[in-house]
């Protein structure tokens, strides 16, 4: 199960001619744009189910897991603004399209790779074409489709691209079981030329004309350098402090100057001034506690499952199906509950029973029962986050001025992506993991154990930051 993505609109084209929906040109928009970002979705979920058998097969440890994952996720959410403010200026089909062919040739490349240096530069490459790819997906919708079918198009384009993260852990395990971890990689390369047939065929080129001249480079550089000595400092801290402490240095010496960039630029990657809204403000810290503990969540139980637990890969993609068959259920209603009742109440108890689901993932023990021990967890862990996803999405967006509401999603995944990024760093130091986890399936059920402690802390952190920083009527800042 991957982590929500609040997708990027940067200043829609909003004429009053576009596309319907009834039309065929229309449908097919939907499917090319929606198996683009799908495809990213399937890769995350795929991914975390092989990575056992990635470390057995390349005898890598903890570390090179933890770099397998965030790789891809230091490269997508430091560059995921900037990737849309290039699709802005230079067509949003054509950036799309290059993050696409990106995305194929490290996808390619990651099932060559003969060690685990090669995995994570392949993984890295990987997330530069999602950073690409991701923001001009839901542009493309908004721009290209007439007003009064954008809702039903997005509806439909969710429910494309939520169905391959729902298919992620099922096609993992039977992936590897069958053809072998490397595969988990070659599958995107015949997906990713489909759409690019597609897009090249149905989607038209759209781009903002008023998009300012200059883009944030120094911007987007400070960001991916900061959050990168960060992640460093944090996954390899056991190699020693000098080196992880001079990371760590650099990491949050380039965070301030990407601060004092930002309130300088003329045309800001990220503008401050959103923050001085207290919903905004409280959304996204909501956000990083909660979509932290989700990355964390979910990074170790498929590992849990297969190592300590003794599933198959096929088995723990079973095991985990239940979460994403619960939110694709539930995500829709929980929109009109929103509506009716405010974000705060769904967002605070859909964050204590990701809590709840988090303390319950603890008894996955070596000889857990699926139906007493884990289900329970799975079932609580699809029902906390349907609860939360459409809440903190309507806070982000309702509490700026339409006019920012692309640049509000755009921060609010940014800060979702960086939180996944640094819990999974961080959570092997703090709860001891082992680096040879493949083989210490003790050591690490106890660090296991640890972890969804945290987890757990981190999702009360978000209930109790939801319920203090949003409003009680639900009426938000516009």
């Amino acid at each position: 199960m991957a982590v929500p993505v609040t997708h990027v609109i940067r200043n829609p084209i909003t004429t009053s001619d576009g596309l319907r929906l009834s039309q065929p040109a229309g449908r097919w928009v939907v499917v090319a744009t929606a198996l683009g970002a799908g495809l990213v979705l399937l890769e995350t979920t795929v991914l975390n189910v092989a990575l056992p058998e990635i470390a057995r097969g390349l005898d890598t440890g903890m570390a090179g897991m933890q770099w397998t994952v965030n790789a891809f996720a230091l490269a997508l959410s430091g560059l995921i603004l900037f990737g849309g403010a290039l699709g802005d200026r230079y067509g949003r089909r054509r950036i799309y399209l290059v993050g696409l062919a990106l995305f194929a040739i490290a996808s390619l490349l990651g099932g060559f790779a003969s060690s685990i240096g090669w995995v994570i530069a392949a993984r890295t490459l990987q997330g530069v074409g999602a950073a690409l790819l991701v923001p001009g997906s839901l542009a493309l919708i908004q721009a290209v489709f007439h007003p009064a079918d954008r809702a039903r198009a997005v509806g439909a384009w969710s429910g494309m691209s939520g169905m391959a993260g729902a298919a992620g852990p099922l096609l993992g395990g039977a992936v590897v079981d069958v053809a072998g971890w490397r595969w988990v990689f070659w599958i995107n390369v015949p997906i990713a030329a489909v759409v690019a047939v597609l897009m090249i065929r149905h989607v038209p080129e759209t781009r903002d004309a008023a998009e300012p001249g200059r883009l944030d480079v120094a911007g987007a550089a400070l960001a991916a350098i900061g959050l990168g000595g960060l992640t460093y400092s944090l996954t390899d801290a056991s190699g020693g402090w000098p080196l992880a402490g001079t990371a760590a240095a650099i990491g949050m010496l380039a965070m301030v100057a990407f601060v004092l960039v930002e309130r300088r630029a003329a045309a800001p990657m990220l503008p401050l001034g959103l923050f001085s809204v207290r919903e905004f403000s409280a959304a996204n810290l909501a956000s990083f506690c909660l979509y932290g503990a989700v990355a964390g969540l979910f990074f170790l139980l498929p590992m849990q499952l297969q190592i300590t637990t003794g599933y198959s890969p096929l088995a723990a993609g079973m095991a985990l199906l239940p979460i994403t068959i619960v939110v694709l259920i539930l995500s829709p209603r929980m929109g009109t509950l929103v509506t009716r009742v405010g974000p705060r109440i769904p967002l605070t108890v859909g964050s204590v029973v990701c809590a709840i689901a988090a303390l319950l993932a603890v008894r996955a023990g070596p000889h857990a029962s699926y139906v007493l021990d884990v289900l329970p967890a799975v079932v609580a862990a699809g029902l906390g986050i349907s609860a939360i996803t459409a809440p903190i999405s309507v806070t982000v967006l309702s509490a700026v001025p339409d006019s920012r509401a692309g640049i509000a999603s755009g921060v609010n995944n940014g800060v979702a992506r960086a939180a996944g990024l640094l819990v999974v760093a961080a959570l092997p130091l703090l709860a001891n993991l082992p680096q040879d986890a493949a083989h210490s399936p003790g050591a690490l059920s106890q660090g296991f154990g640890v972890s969804m402690l945290i987890c757990a802390g981190l999702f009360l952190l978000g209930a109790v930051v939801a319920w203090c920083g949003i409003g009680r009527s639900g009426r938000l800042a516009g």
